[in-house]
């Protein structure tokens, strides 16, 4: 499992996890750095393929732009080859940049995700409010976690954790909890 590498103090000097008193912190995580990277490597495949045909396009632009006058026809594939090279390149190197901004944690009484690219912020979801959750498999020991609140709140996302059956049963636990005391 990767390290809590955070030191215990968030990018801002921030403690991590930041708990309240009397929480007690039952797991703490962060994503597995190539499969969070990587976990879009489908968009990143189509847009090395747009890539090559934003590509062409705007190299016939030019080339039309020299026979005919007409500048504009260098400027109309511009904004297509922009988003290609995004999804081809630039995602994977933001989703990499963010990789050290991510963290979990399961403590007695809530879920946390800290993640962001500039600025982390931290989302929550109190346990007594967790309906259900999906563990996501990308390997033997390496998995997502989709975790579902009751109405309105939000769904959290543990991308890429290592070893995610002691999440998964954390979660589990609480579940159960939850459905047997409102079958008393």
């Amino acid at each position: 499992m990767v390290e809590n590498q955070l030191d215990n103090h968030g990018d801002h000097g921030r403690p991590w996890p930041p708990l309240s008193p009397g929480e007690l912190l039952q797991w703490e995580g962060r994503p597995a750095p190539r499969c969070f990277t990587f976990r879009r490597w489908r968009q990143a495949l189509f847009g090395l393929l747009l890539s090559g045909f934003c590509g062409a396009w705007t190299w016939m632009g030019v080339d039309q732009a020299a026979e005919q006058g007409w500048p504009w026809l260098v400027l109309v594939p511009l904004p297509f080859l922009g988003f290609a090279l995004w999804l081809a390149v630039g995602q994977l190197l933001a989703a990499r940049l963010e990789w050290p901004r991510v963290a979990y944690a399961v403590t007695d009484r809530r879920i946390i995700v800290q993640r962001g690219l500039v600025r982390p912020r931290q989302e929550a979801l109190p346990l007594a409010r967790v309906s259900w959750f999906r563990l996501h498999p990308h390997g033997e020991e390496l998995g997502s976690l989709r975790v579902h609140g009751e109405d309105g709140d939000p769904v959290l996302m543990l991308h890429c954790i290592e070893y995610p059956g002691r999440p998964a049963a954390l979660l589990e636990q609480v579940i159960r909890e939850k459905q047997h005391d409102t079958t008393d």
